[in-house]
C-alpha cells in the first residue's frame, strides 16, 4: 500500500490538523495547530521546522510536529509551555502511521530524538521504543512529572463527598469562611475583548503570588501568552476566571474547555489575602462549573502542589523518551 510523507508549512495544513486533534487518544489543546504555531512564530528562530503529514492510500494518517536543532529532532515546543506533546494520530490509525514514521526517521540524518512531555496514555510510548529496537537505536524512557487529574461527577454533592474526610471538612470551612468575611464574587471573562482587557490584571497577580512565577513571565512569554489567549477566546475555548473582593481581583485562574475536559493552565493570587484561600477556592469554584457544565475532567496539569490533591486529583504520569543512534 502506497505511503505519502510531505513537508508543510503551518497555512497548508491548518483545517486537516484541526479536523485530526479530536479523535486522538492525547487531547489536549497544546497539540493544537493555533498553539503550536503561535509557538513557533514566537520561538522558533534558529530551528528547522519539520511539520509532516503523513498519507497512505491518500488518506490522512496522522501529523508528526517536528523542529531540528543541530543533530537532534524533537516535537515542536517546550517544556515552559507545554504540558503535553504526542504526534496528532486519530485513535485507531497507529499502526498505519508509526510504520511511515519509522522510514522517515531512518532516512533522515540525526544524532538523537528527544520526545518531552508524554503522558501516559500517549501510544508513542508503546510504539517508538519497538521501532527502536528494530532500527538497533538506543532508547530511554523517564518518568519526567505528575498531571494530577480529576474525573468530574455528577453533581457538586458527589464531588465533595469524594474527597478526603480532611480535604471536605477544610474545603467546606474555607468557603463558609469567605461567605462570611462578605464582598467575594466569581468573574468569568469569555469574550475576546473582554479577555484582552483583563490579561494585565491576571499577570499581576501570576507575578505577585510565587516568585517562581514571576521570574518565568518573561516579556517573551508574557507576549505568547497574550497572542494565545486572544486567538482561543475567538474560538471559545478560553475561560479566564477571577474571585473579586469588592470589585478587586484577588485571585485569577486561566482554563481551557477542549473535547470536554477543563485544563487549568495557570493561575495568581494576591498574597495579602492568602489568609482566605482565595487562590485554592477560585479553583473549586472552577470546578463546580465544570461540574455544571458536564464536562468529563478536571485537569490540573503538570507540577505536584497540595492544592491539587486536596481538590481531589489522582496523578497521572508523564513521561520523557529519547533515542539516540550507536557509534
Amino acid at each position: 500500500m502506497s505511503t505519502e510523507t510531505t513537508l508543510h508549512s503551518f497555512d497548508t495544513l491548518e483545517e486537516s490538523w484541526d479536523a485530526l486533534v479530536p479523535d486522538c487518544d492525547v487531547k489536549a489543546f497544546f497539540l493544537s495547530h493555533e498553539w503550536q504555531r503561535l509557538w513557533w512564530e514566537n520561538f522558533g528562530e534558529g530551528r528547522e521546522l519539520l511539520l509532516l503529514s503523513f498519507q497512505q492510500a491518500n488518506k490522512p494518517v496522522g501529523i508528526a510536529p517536528l523542529q531540528r536543532q543541530n543533530d537532534t529532532i524533537s516535537f515542536l515546543g517546550d517544556t515552559d509551555l507545554f504540558d503535553f506533546h504526542d504526534f496528532i494520530i486519530p485513535e485507531g490509525r497507529e499502526n498505519h502511521f508509526y510504520p511511515i514514521l519509522e522510514d522517515y526517521l531512518a532516512s533522515q540524518s540525526w544524532n538523537k530524538l528527544y520526545f518531552p512531555s508524554l503522558p501516559q496514555t500517549s501510544p508513542t510510548l508503546e510504539y517508538l521504543p519497538k521501532i527502536a529496537i528494530r532500527q538497533g537505536w538506543q532508547w530511554q524512557v523517564d518518568q519526567e512529572d505528575v498531571s494530577p487529574t480529576l474525573t468530574i461527577p455528577v453533581d457538586w454533592d458527589t464531588y465533595i463527598s469524594g474527597l478526603r474526610k480532611k480535604d471536605r471538612h477544610e474545603l467546606r470551612r474555607k468557603f463558609r469562611r469567605l461567605e462570611h468575611a462578605g464582598g467575594f464574587e466569581p468573574k468569568l471573562y469569555t469574550n475576546q475583548d473582554d479577555v484582552a482587557n483583563r490579561l494585565e490584571v491576571f499577570f499581576q497577580l501570576m507575578r505577585k503570588s510565587r516568585e517562581e512565577k514571576h521570574h518565568f513571565l518573561t516579556p517573551e512569554r508574557e507576549s505568547f501568552f497574550r497572542e494565545m489567549a486572544v486567538a482561543l477566546a475567538d474560538v471559545g475555548v478560553l475561560h479566564l476566571w477571577f474571585l473579586e473582593h469588592n470589585g478587586t481581583a484577588v485571585s485569577a485562574a486561566l482554563c481551557f474547555d477542549y473535547c470536554g475536559r477543563r485544563l487549568l493552565y495557570n493561575s495568581g493570587f494576591d498574597p495579602e489575602f492568602a489568609s482566605l484561600s482565595v487562590g485554592l477556592l477560585l479553583k473549586a469554584i472552577c470546578i463546580q462549573d465544570a461540574i455544571e457544565r458536564r464536562l468529563t475532567s478536571f485537569e490540573f496539569l503538570r507540577g505536584d502542589e497540595p492544592y491539587k490533591y486536596h481538590l481531589g486529583g489522582i496523578d497521572q504520569a508523564v513521561y520523557c523518551m529519547t533515542v539516540s543512534r550507536r557509534s
